[in-house]
């Protein structure tokens, strides 16, 4: 049962977004998946309660508190919300049992200074679990996708994919929806990229 952690010190990278559509895509393979949210906002919990009925089963992982715990039995994958400023004890209890712990990232100085400490901190630990980082909103053949990608290239981590900025996104969110439950024609581009990010993920 693989724990996926999706974490970024930073808020407003799309820890959120990722984590949610990560849970849609297993859901759509047939897995048991369980979706946790550690973080105060709720944002994935919420996001979960929009969720119609019909569409492929994401489970809750009901953290109390927001404290980390053992993962229940009975799913095949976790998909882990963090919050903002993620650290101390609660970001220990996290990579404990994180199998793999991917890092949303947009490609802005701030961003990238802002989330410093921390990649050097999962390099240093990366023996112990996978450890990728995603582009976020961001042209994979821009200027920016090609200086994040050095940046995380000194850190000897790799960039797993880069997912464009569209409105997909947002507008699927508001439904409770993940790029699996559309046809897909409609955000072939999306499903595009994600091949590469899912191929590290399932490896």
């Amino acid at each position: 049962m693989p724990v996926i952690v999706i974490a970024n010190p930073k808020g407003g990278v799309g820890k959120s977004t990722f984590a949610t559509n990560l849970a849609g895509y297993y859901a759509a393979q047939g897995k048991h998946v369980m979706l946790g949210d550690i973080d105060l906002q709720q944002s994935s919990r919420a996001w979960l309660g929009l969720r119609p009925a019909a569409l492929a089963q994401i489970s809750l992982w009901n953290l109390k508190d927001c404290q980390v715990v053992k993962p229940p039995k009975g799913s095949t994958h976790i998909v882990l919300d963090t919050p903002a400023g993620l650290e101390g004890r609660q970001l220990a209890a996290v990579l404990k049992i994180a199998d793999k712990v991917i890092v949303p990232l947009q490609p802005s100085m701030f961003d990238i200074l802002a989330t410093q400490k921390f990649l050097q901190l999962l390099a240093k630990r990366k023996g112990k679990f996978g450890v990728g980082v995603l582009g976020m909103r961001v042209n994979a053949r821009s200027h920016s996708a090609e200086q994040l990608a050095a940046y995380v290239g000194q850190l000897d981590l790799p960039v797993i994919g880069m997912l464009r900025d569209t409105q997909n996104y947002v507008q699927m969110a508001a439904q409770g929806a993940t790029l699996w439950d559309l046809a897909p024609a409609r955000v072939a581009k999306d499903l595009a990229q994600w091949r590469e990010v899912l191929a590290w993920i399932n490896k």
